[in-house]
């Protein structure tokens, strides 16, 4: 097995699991958990291919990756400020019961 190849099988047991807590999970935040998991496999997989690539002395492997983990840390943000906001309205974080979007 070459050292790509376990890089990728972790990354995509690290999206299915990810997939898996995002769809199975009640809770808001947990969900949130899951899809962060799910990020963190791609950059996983943005620096494997990068390190393991033809041209890994070319850093766009690091750039997407930096980029991805801004996104994720302002996604992060946005979301818990949403559950924050909806908790404060109906007093629960259960995505089922969350079937309103009246203020």
């Amino acid at each position: 097995m070459t050292p790509l190849t376990g890089c990728l099988l972790v990354s995509s047991l690290l999206f299915a699991i990810g997939l898996g807590g995002a769809l199975t999970r009640r809770s808001a935040i947990l969900v949130l958990i899951g899809i962060e998991l799910m990020l963190n496999a791609a950059n996983l997989n943005f620096i494997a291919f990068w390190r393991y690539g033809p041209h890994s002395e070319a850093l766009t492997g690091m750039l997407f990756v930096i980029f991805s983990i801004a996104v994720a840390a302002a996604e992060a943000a946005v979301g818990l400020a949403l559950i924050i906001a909806i908790y404060r309205h109906t007093k629960t974080t259960d995505v089922q019961e969350m079937d309103e979007l009246r203020g």
